[in-house]
């Protein structure tokens, strides 16, 4: 078998991740086919390229020469591709590439951009890694991405990108089945669901980190579920787990969102833009995410009533 840059792709995201199951889903694949590829991959070398340990992958010596010499490999295939579409892109007319990880103001935000900018093209990528985000930013492969930063768990910024906060600490609250006895009270203590399964997607960036802080702070270590949001709202519905939430979540008739007392879990809220941005463009960008931020916020009942307690600015900033 010969290699191939998808062959050295996927073995700088298994570096990069630590894991066949986080680098499978940055590359879109299922964790079987990659792991099929890694060993059809080391057979045509003759030896192993990562050790397969309990707590994930790690490059052997063998691994780290190859990866050393791959990594460059990638990144120039990858600037060709990107410098190939942005001449094509010059020609065909202007164009937007924004990067997100999930967020309620995502709807609002694209609406208000097409308003904006008539006639750019405008296209959206998802990922639940920031940090892959950051690096697609950096490698020109997207003009901005919004972003949020687990508290306590600082991204990994590249050098050179700039970046704006939308929101310097966004408290997170608590979805639970609307007949749970803490959904009674309009804040809830974090003790009152030490007894609750709590359900967390391991594949965001910082998000299991920094939910067992803020547990093991307040002495707790209730059972830990790991598993996507959207599973994890079928389960919260009826009664078999509480998670964490974006305040802006809307209301559902078999759910409660509630804030937790003191606001022990919270969020960074970050736009970030690459290297020779234009500034005007940017400026435009960011106005429109903090006017769709601000629709979501107080369209959200239990973080509008949050919002008024804590006497936000939000209240009364005006819209662009």
């Amino acid at each position: 078998m010969e290699l191939e840059v998808r062959h050295l792709r996927a073995l700088c995201a298994i570096a990069d991740t630590g894991s066949l199951h986080k680098a499978a889903r940055r590359l879109g694949v299922s964790q079987p086919s990659l792991t099929t590829q890694l060993r059809r991959i080391e057979n045509s070398l003759g030896a192993e390229l990562f050790s397969r340990e309990r707590t994930g992958c790690r490059p052997t010596p063998l691994g780290r020469s190859v990866l050393s010499r791959a990594r460059p490999l990638v990144a120039e295939m990858t600037s060709l591709v990107v410098e190939a579409k942005a001449a094509a892109a010059r020609a065909e007319g202007p164009r937007l590439r924004v990067g997100s990880t999930a967020s309620r103001v995502l709807a609002g935000w694209l609406r208000r951009l097409r308003q904006r900018l008539p006639g750019t093209d405008i296209s959206l990528h998802m990922d639940v890694s920031a940090n892959a985000l950051l690096r697609m930013v950096a490698a020109g492969q997207l003009d901005v991405a919004f972003v949020h930063e687990v508290e306590g768990c600082p991204l990994l910024v590249p050098e050179g990108l700039s970046a704006r906060v939308l929101v310097e600490r966004e408290p997170q609250f608590i979805s639970m089945a609307r007949d749970h006895p803490a959904a009674a009270a309009a804040v809830v203590e974090l003790a009152d669901l030490a007894e609750d399964r709590w359900m967390v997607d391991p594949t965001v960036d910082g998000e299991w980190d920094g939910l067992r802080r803020v547990l093991g702070a307040a002495g707790l270590n209730p059972p830990v579920l790991h598993g996507d949001y959207l599973t994890a709202a079928s389960l919260i519905a009826i009664g078999e787990a509480v998670a964490p939430c974006q305040p802006t979540t809307g209301p559902r008739d078999d759910m409660a969102i509630r804030p937790l007392r003191g606001d022990p879990l919270a969020v960074r809220l970050l736009l970030f833009s690459r290297p020779g941005a234009c500034q005007e463009l940017y400026d435009a960008v960011y106005t429109e995410l903090a006017d769709a931020y601000r629709e979501a916020a107080l369209r959200a009942a239990a973080y509008r009533q949050w919002l008024r307690r804590h006497k936000s600015p939000l209240l009364h900033a005006p819209a662009a």
